[in-house]
């Protein structure tokens, strides 16, 4: 049985329910952020629960929880469900229940929700397949919002016309990022990766990915990419907290890498997984 925390309280997770007239279910008025969790250690949760009130802070929604509040609820989780292994902690606050009116006052009492779950291994070592597709999400995106409607309409596109695991997004010619992803394309010992901005949200492990990378001998700019670069690159890579780093080998049909994962990839990837089992 699952345990999860909602408003002060741990519950099994099949208790914990919130009213309709929450501005999250209405209005999809609220933020959340996923945690991973390597051999039952949250991984980077600093950076996570800064991301968090960076979201918190882009909606003006106030919320007195402290870093010493999430790091207990988060030990706390971990602790009720006996987490050990690989998992992820989910995190989401709305701004609260109150009747339906699109102004909001600053008094709400927001809701809180934390769960976890066991995560699920992807066999990445055929690579993966990805479409291209036009970013039809809103302008900031750097918010990490519940409002994920476009995104599972995208990914969901991407399942449909070739039977892949992501859709990867451009606007003005350019790169944004995954529906649920951050990009990186390989050009000869260079990678690159678009910078940050509102247009994409700030991945922990994309951040991770170019640090490792700075440890190689590739060379990482975190610079704009194009549509024309992403079409010629010889690698194409997607990173997330529950992919990891994800070569694609597909591309709205047609391979990438010669079908196959690339050497680049291989040579991060090793880095990667080698610094997961680390003492970080």
């Amino acid at each position: 049985m699952t345990t999860a925390y909602l408003n002060g309280n741990f519950i099994p997770l099949e208790q914990a329910k919130v009213p309709v007239l929450d501005r999250g279910f209405i209005f999809a008025d609220g933020v959340y952020e996923v945690i991973p969790v390597f051999s039952g250690k949250p991984f980077r949760l600093k950076e996570h629960f800064e991301r968090l009130r960076n979201s918190l802070d882009g909606i003006s929604l106030q919320l007195d929880y402290d870093r010493e509040k999430w790091q207990s609820l988060t030990d706390q989780i971990l602790a009720l469900n006996r987490v050990t292994g690989d998992a992820s902690i989910y995190v989401q606050v709305t701004r609260g229940v109150a009747e339906r009116n699109h102004f909001y006052q600053s008094d709400f009492t927001p809701t809180v929700f934390i769960y976890c779950k066991p995560s699920r291994e992807m066999d990445l070592s055929r690579g993966v397949g990805a479409v291209l597709h036009k970013d039809i999400r809103w302008d900031y995106c750097n918010i990490k919002a519940v409002a994920l409607l476009p995104n599972v309409m995208l990914k969901q596109y991407a399942r449909e016309k070739d039977d892949s695991i992501e859709a990867i997004l451009y606007r003005d010619g350019y790169i944004t990022e995954g529906a649920a992803s951050n990009v990186f394309i390989v050009a000869g010992d260079i990678i690159s990766t678009p910078p940050k901005s509102n247009r994409l949200l700030p991945g922990i492990t994309r951040d991770l990915v170019v640090e490792l990378i700075s440890t190689s001998t590739y060379q990482c700019r975190e610079v704009p990419v194009s549509k024309t670069e992403l079409m010629q690159a010889d690698e194409i890579w997607i990173t997330s907290s529950s992919l990891g780093i994800a070569p694609v080998v597909r591309l709205d049909g047609r391979p990438v890498s010669g079908g196959k994962p690339g050497p680049a990839w291989r040579a991060i990837d090793t880095i990667y997984q080698a610094f997961r089992k680390s003492d970080w």
